[in-house]
Protein backbone atom coordinates (compact mmCIF):
# COMPACT_ATOMS: atom_id res chain seq x y z
CA UNK A 1 0.00 0.00 0.00
CA UNK A 2 1.31 3.64 -0.69
CA UNK A 3 -0.01 7.14 -0.81
CA UNK A 4 -0.08 8.80 -3.93
CA UNK A 5 -0.63 12.71 -3.98
CA UNK A 6 -0.93 14.79 -6.88
CA UNK A 7 -1.21 18.52 -7.43
CA UNK A 8 -3.42 20.03 -10.41
CA UNK A 9 -6.01 22.35 -11.12
CA UNK A 10 -9.85 21.56 -9.91
CA UNK A 11 -11.25 20.84 -13.33
CA UNK A 12 -8.40 18.24 -14.12
CA UNK A 13 -9.18 16.33 -10.50
CA UNK A 14 -11.96 14.31 -11.68
CA UNK A 15 -10.09 12.70 -14.82
CA UNK A 16 -7.30 12.55 -12.42
CA UNK A 17 -8.93 10.37 -9.34
CA UNK A 18 -10.84 8.49 -12.31
CA UNK A 19 -7.30 7.35 -13.95
CA UNK A 20 -5.74 6.56 -10.61
CA UNK A 21 -8.59 4.46 -9.47
CA UNK A 22 -8.72 2.09 -12.81
CA UNK A 23 -4.38 1.56 -12.09
CA UNK A 24 -4.84 1.39 -8.92
CA UNK A 25 -7.36 -0.08 -5.84
CA UNK A 26 -7.89 2.98 -3.99
CA UNK A 27 -9.18 3.68 -1.12
CA UNK A 28 -11.40 7.68 -0.57
CA UNK A 29 -9.67 10.89 -2.34
CA UNK A 30 -9.04 13.68 -0.17
CA UNK A 31 -8.79 17.36 -1.75
CA UNK A 32 -7.34 19.83 -0.35
CA UNK A 33 -6.43 24.11 -1.98
CA UNK A 34 -2.87 24.43 -2.59
CA UNK A 35 -1.55 27.65 -0.87
CA UNK A 36 -1.73 29.83 -3.76
CA UNK A 37 -5.57 28.83 -4.25
CA UNK A 38 -4.86 28.38 -7.78
CA UNK A 39 -4.77 24.38 -7.43
CA UNK A 40 -5.69 21.17 -5.33
CA UNK A 41 -3.73 18.72 -4.11
CA UNK A 42 -4.95 15.17 -3.93
CA UNK A 43 -4.00 12.50 -1.75
CA UNK A 44 -5.62 9.07 -2.11
CA UNK A 45 -4.06 6.05 -0.71
CA UNK A 46 -3.67 3.03 -3.21
CA UNK A 47 -2.34 -0.56 -3.99
CA UNK A 48 -1.78 -2.86 -7.23
CA UNK A 49 -4.37 -4.20 -8.76
CA UNK A 50 -3.72 -8.26 -8.64
CA UNK A 51 -3.08 -9.61 -12.28
CA UNK A 52 -6.06 -10.98 -14.36
CA UNK A 53 -4.22 -13.78 -15.80
CA UNK A 54 -5.97 -17.18 -16.54
CA UNK A 55 -5.49 -19.58 -14.26
CA UNK A 56 -3.06 -22.35 -15.39
CA UNK A 57 -5.09 -25.28 -15.38
CA UNK A 58 -7.54 -22.75 -17.60
CA UNK A 59 -5.44 -21.96 -19.99
CA UNK A 60 -3.67 -25.05 -20.16
CA UNK A 61 -6.70 -27.54 -19.78
CA UNK A 62 -7.04 -28.17 -23.80
CA UNK A 63 -3.13 -28.32 -24.08
CA UNK A 64 -1.38 -31.63 -25.52
CA UNK A 65 0.65 -33.24 -22.95
CA UNK A 66 4.43 -31.93 -22.29
CA UNK A 67 5.71 -34.72 -24.13
CA UNK A 68 3.63 -34.21 -27.49
CA UNK A 69 4.53 -30.35 -26.75
CA UNK A 70 8.33 -30.98 -26.68
CA UNK A 71 8.04 -32.48 -30.00
CA UNK A 72 6.34 -29.96 -31.77
CA UNK A 73 8.48 -27.35 -30.30
CA UNK A 74 11.44 -29.29 -31.60
CA UNK A 75 9.94 -29.59 -35.14
CA UNK A 76 8.77 -26.17 -34.64
CA UNK A 77 12.32 -24.96 -34.16
CA UNK A 78 13.46 -25.83 -37.37
CA UNK A 79 9.98 -24.09 -38.95
CA UNK A 80 10.57 -21.54 -37.00
CA UNK A 81 13.92 -21.04 -38.38
CA UNK A 82 12.72 -20.79 -42.05
CA UNK A 83 10.16 -18.10 -40.81
CA UNK A 84 7.12 -20.05 -40.72
CA UNK A 85 4.97 -20.23 -37.24
CA UNK A 86 7.18 -17.81 -35.84
CA UNK A 87 4.82 -16.52 -33.21
CA UNK A 88 3.05 -19.86 -32.94
CA UNK A 89 6.47 -21.62 -32.11
CA UNK A 90 7.31 -19.07 -29.21
CA UNK A 91 3.51 -19.17 -28.02
CA UNK A 92 3.97 -23.15 -27.21
CA UNK A 93 7.49 -23.25 -26.41
CA UNK A 94 6.93 -20.28 -23.72
CA UNK A 95 3.70 -22.31 -22.72
CA UNK A 96 5.58 -25.68 -22.66
CA UNK A 97 8.43 -23.53 -20.74
CA UNK A 98 5.96 -22.46 -18.34
CA UNK A 99 4.00 -25.41 -17.91
CA UNK A 100 7.34 -27.41 -16.92
CA UNK A 101 8.81 -24.43 -14.06
CA UNK A 102 5.06 -24.80 -12.31
CA UNK A 103 5.16 -28.48 -12.39
CA UNK A 104 8.81 -27.87 -10.85
CA UNK A 105 7.20 -25.44 -8.32
CA UNK A 106 4.59 -27.94 -7.11
CA UNK A 107 6.91 -30.63 -6.24
CA UNK A 108 9.67 -27.87 -4.50
CA UNK A 109 12.42 -28.69 -7.64
CA UNK A 110 14.29 -26.02 -8.25
CA UNK A 111 15.88 -25.77 -12.01
CA UNK A 112 16.28 -23.79 -14.79
CA UNK A 113 12.41 -23.98 -15.92
CA UNK A 114 11.52 -20.73 -14.28
CA UNK A 115 14.13 -18.75 -15.85
CA UNK A 116 13.57 -20.42 -19.58
CA UNK A 117 9.92 -19.76 -19.08
CA UNK A 118 10.05 -16.23 -18.12
CA UNK A 119 12.94 -15.35 -21.36
CA UNK A 120 10.76 -17.27 -23.87
CA UNK A 121 7.69 -15.61 -22.77
CA UNK A 122 9.76 -12.18 -23.36
CA UNK A 123 10.71 -13.20 -26.49
CA UNK A 124 7.12 -13.32 -27.34
CA UNK A 125 6.13 -10.13 -26.05
CA UNK A 126 8.51 -8.69 -27.71
CA UNK A 127 7.49 -10.58 -31.02
CA UNK A 128 4.12 -9.20 -30.31
CA UNK A 129 4.68 -6.12 -29.66
CA UNK A 130 7.34 -5.36 -32.65
CA UNK A 131 4.81 -6.71 -34.71
CA UNK A 132 2.11 -4.56 -33.33
CA UNK A 133 -0.39 -7.26 -34.02
CA UNK A 134 -4.25 -6.30 -33.72
CA UNK A 135 -6.62 -7.02 -31.31
CA UNK A 136 -7.22 -10.48 -33.92
CA UNK A 137 -3.58 -11.30 -33.36
CA UNK A 138 -2.96 -10.24 -29.65
CA UNK A 139 -4.64 -9.24 -26.28
CA UNK A 140 -8.13 -10.65 -27.10
CA UNK A 141 -7.67 -10.81 -23.32
CA UNK A 142 -6.53 -7.16 -21.24
CA UNK A 143 -3.11 -7.15 -21.44
CA UNK A 144 -1.15 -6.03 -24.29
CA UNK A 145 2.34 -7.07 -24.79
CA UNK A 146 3.45 -3.56 -23.91
CA UNK A 147 1.19 -3.47 -20.99
CA UNK A 148 2.75 -3.53 -17.39
CA UNK A 149 0.80 -6.29 -16.14
CA UNK A 150 2.43 -7.87 -18.85
CA UNK A 151 6.23 -6.74 -18.60
CA UNK A 152 5.32 -7.93 -14.54
CA UNK A 153 4.65 -11.12 -15.06
CA UNK A 154 5.31 -12.19 -18.88
CA UNK A 155 4.22 -16.02 -17.93
CA UNK A 156 0.78 -14.01 -17.08
CA UNK A 157 1.05 -12.81 -20.43
CA UNK A 158 1.78 -15.82 -21.94
CA UNK A 159 -1.14 -18.13 -20.19
CA UNK A 160 -3.32 -15.43 -21.68
CA UNK A 161 -2.45 -15.54 -25.32
CA UNK A 162 -2.24 -19.69 -25.26
CA UNK A 163 -5.89 -19.82 -23.54
CA UNK A 164 -7.32 -17.11 -26.35
CA UNK A 165 -5.08 -19.38 -29.22
CA UNK A 166 -5.83 -22.86 -28.06
CA UNK A 167 -9.56 -21.95 -28.16
CA UNK A 168 -9.44 -20.29 -31.58
CA UNK A 169 -8.10 -24.05 -32.51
Amino acid sequence: MFEIRVICTPTEAPDITKALSGAFTTGPVRQHPTRDGDRVRLYVTAEQQPGHWPAPETAYAKAPSIISEIGWTARGSRDCLHGFQVREFWLRKAALLDRIALDDERHGATGDAAPLAVEAARRLIELDDSAGLGPSGYADGPYTPDHPESVRDPRGYVRQEYAIWVGKQ
